[in-house]
């Protein structure tokens, strides 16, 4: 038995569970698809599996619902894995183990997958049930969402029929989302020189742990750390002080995570260990003082550790100088969207071993030129230093229409359920609408969603009673969909 095993509404929970049962990191979510595709023809129902490894589940109009417009449900099947250091997981191949508290269902140390795990099992819900009122249904479940929005980008053309689209990937229960975040990944490369270890030196681990993490882009606008840009900005200071060099580096784990943790093996010289301790004792004081209120509970460390070969001292500096300057955070907010973060940038992956930095970026932008734009002067900002830069993964943002007859359905359906009309709002995060959008210009497409916290951190967290608001809501909305044209 598990946390989930008595919750309601039960035809939900009971596919969320499934989804914590079976390891669906993105690019490995092939053993979930083809399960969630045998349960569906089991039940009689349609699968298609196009080629970029996106799966379709068609459902057939309910009696006398036939002359409906088709409603497509969308979701993506991956899940961002990330882990408390210390947490023993295997993504691959453990399952995920939720538990209830106080009226949140939540993964303590590693995510929980409620991104987009919960949205999957509100379709799946749609599809397993005997007793709803609705036309015909698809279910499009992607590939690849967190890693580079692969399988929306590579979706088959003229895989689907319908010409209202619902995507089930937001979080704020309460609110419908008619617009987001366009997006690209900078990655650059570099190869660097290494020498023996000065003589003298000792060596250490240095670590920047203790931070909230969060979404890339629902989270970046709270300023919470990024343990790569700390631990660089350490690095820069100590360099000059204590003449501090650096053998590796390795920080985040995630492009559309906030970089939780960081590390580096550093040498420093033996007759400094007294200094570098109390150094250490400052800029931890530092940073909590900075961070009050959003991630005073940054922790740094040293550790023991053996190096014995370190950076030159010359591509340092240099490397170092770069990644101190690249951008990290909000870069411009909306004017056209008051509130709403335009563009931003995360550095969420570095990793500098053996002669080789690679660093990624994460552009997002609601407007296209703005992505462009900075995802731009990060690029000439490592070309001065040498460095290979590529930009790929490149996705469209979802224009608002205000006008959309869905939006207006929902919020028909919301007020007469709830009482009151719910806020339209634009999301600063890569939905799978903008790409979808470009592919079928002619479907009509809102999100929506439960209450979700955390996303992409460890502690990630569901409200119960919002995924039973979810459920009751998406049936009286297909129920009401109109007649075609």
């Amino acid at each position: 038995m598990t946390a989930i095993a008595e919750l309601e509404p039960r035809e939900v929970w009971e596919h969320f569970q499934t989804l914590c049962d079976i390891p669906r990191p993105s690019k490995h979510e092939q053993h979930l698809r083809d399960y969630l595709q045998g349960w569906a023809e089991l039940k009689g129902l349609g699968t298609q599996v196009d080629s970029a490894g996106n799966l379709v589940i068609k459902k057939p109009a309910t009696p006398g619902m036939e002359d409906r417009r088709g409603v497509v449900l969308q979701g993506h099947l991956d899940m961002v894995c990330q882990a408390n250091s210390g947490t023993e997981h295997d993504f691959f191949n453990d399952p995920i183990r939720p538990v209830l508290r106080d009226g949140w269902l939540v993964a303590d140390n590693t995510t929980l997958g409620a991104d987009n795990g919960i949205g999957v099992a509100l379709a799946l819900a749609v599809l397993g049930s005997d007793t709803l009122s609705h036309g015909p249904v698809e279910v499009l479940l992607t590939v690849d969402e967190e890693a580079g929005m692969g399988g929306a980008l590579g979706l088959d053309g003229g895989v689907l029929d319908g010409d209202m689209l619902i995507n089930i990937d937001t979080e704020d229960w309460g609110e419908f989302y008619l617009g987001c975040a366009g997006g690209v990944d900078v990655n650059v490369r570099r190869a660097y020189a290494v020498e023996a270890l000065p003589t003298g030196y000792v060596s250490g681990r240095l670590s920047v742990k203790g931070l909230r993490g969060g979404h890339s882009g629902v989270d970046i606008h709270e300023e919470r750390g990024n343990a790569n840009k700390l631990l660089i900005r350490l690095i820069r200071e100590l360099e000059d002080e204590l003449a501090l060099r650096v053998a590796s580096f390795q920080g985040g784990s995630a492009r559309n995570a906030l970089a939780r943790e960081a590390f580096a093996v550093v040498a420093y010289p033996a007759a400094d260990a007294g200094r570098l301790a109390s150094r250490l004792d400052a800029f931890q004081q530092a940073m909590r003082f900075e961070l009050a209120g959003v991630d005073e509970g940054v922790t740094l460390a040293l550790e023991p550790a053996s190096a014995d070969r370190v950076m030159s001292l010359a591509d340092q500096r240099t490397l170092f100088a770069a990644l101190h300057a690249a951008p990290h955070g909000v870069r411009r907010m909306s004017r056209r969207v008051p509130g709403v973060v335009e563009t931003s940038n995360n550095l969420g992956v570095i990793a500098l071993d053996q002669g080789k930095l690679f660093a990624n970026f994460m552009v997002r932008s609601l407007l296209d030129a703005g992505t462009r734009l900075l995802a731009g002067e990060i690029d000439s900002l490592f070309g001065l230093i040498g460095a290979e830069v590529e930009k790929e993964g490149e996705y469209p943002g979802w224009a608002p229409n205000p006008q959309s007859p869905l939006l207006e359905l929902f919020q028909q359906v919301y007020a007469r359920e709830y009482g009151h009309r719910a806020e339209v709002k634009v999301i600063h995060a890569g939905l799978e609408c903008g790409i979808l959008g470009a592919k079928y210009p002619h479907m009509d497409m809102v999100s929506f969603g439960p209450d979700i916290r955390g996303a992409h951190a460890p502690g990630e967290r569901v409200r119960v009673e919002t995924v039973g608001h979810a459920w009751h809501l998406l049936q009286a909305v297909l129920a009401a969909v109109p007649a075609r044209d």
